[in-house]
């Protein structure tokens, strides 16, 4: 069994309700829970991760992810290969997916890859307004006062103004943290890497206030390749 067969038949627009997209959360992490090494996940991916990561994308209506994980990255085009944009379209989505942003202090990385791919749409939920005028992508900036700017008056946003039906986020920590005390997560895909970190600065995939109560998962499924776990968990029984 491989990651892309687990993925094959995912179908999670069936599962959205009419108040807020269905939200899925995807994580890799070090065997001793760090959610990266030297500033950058990248060290602790692998292929079937990479495929997890990839398939997760081409099969949700939106990404959404923190500013300092689009800084970090380095994000551009969120699907890249012809085929899997082919099977986008095929089952009714657009080419790629909306790119969802929220920025509490209103700076927002424009000199990412991602604002300069005119087929992208981006939709920013900020305090203010942008300027997208030297921007090639598609910017729609939703400007909200700063105590509407919450991530349940964002998902609901994301629900009537652009049908958005399922939403993937991809951190960091602190945006993963913020959905949980929200409680707006559905799904976590984690990867657990045979790595080690040694501690340092790095976060674990969660960051902030704690929760007021434990969350409880239920495992969807697991599967073991070449020493490292790649696992589904449902936020609800």
């Amino acid at each position: 069994m491989q990651v892309g067969e687990l993925l094959a038949g995912l179908d999670l627009a069936t599962r959205a309700s009419a108040e807020r997209p269905y939200t899925i959360v995807n994580f890799v992490a070090s065997a001793d829970g760090h959610a990266a090494f030297q500033g950058r996940s990248r060290w602790l991916s692998d292929d079937a991760d990479r495929e997890l990561f990839h398939g997760l994308r081409e099969h949700v209506d939106a990404v959404m992810a923190g500013t300092g994980t689009l800084r970090t990255e380095r994000y551009g085009r969120l699907v890249r290969d012809p085929e899997r944009r082919r099977r986008r379209a095929e089952s009714g989505l657009s080419p790629d997916p909306v790119a969802c942003i929220i920025s509490r202090s209103g700076v927002v990385p424009t000199d990412i890859p991602l604002f300069a791919d005119p087929d992208s749409l981006v939709v920013v939920f900020a305090p203010g307004e942008l300027d997208t005028s030297n921007l090639a992508a598609q910017v729609e900036v939703v400007r909200l006062d700063p105590g509407e700017l919450t991530l349940t008056t964002m998902m609901r946003r994301l629900r009537s103004d652009f049908g958005v039906r399922t939403l993937l986020c991809e951190g960091g920590p602190i945006l993963f943290g913020a959905l949980l005390r929200e409680d707006l997560v559905d799904e976590l895909f984690l990867s657990i890497a045979p790595k080690l970190t040694g501690g340092g600065s790095a976060p674990a995939i969660t960051a902030g206030a704690e929760l007021s109560e434990l969350r409880v998962l239920s495992l969807v499924w697991a599967l073991e390749l070449h020493g490292a776990l790649y696992l589904r968990y449902s936020t609800t029984s």
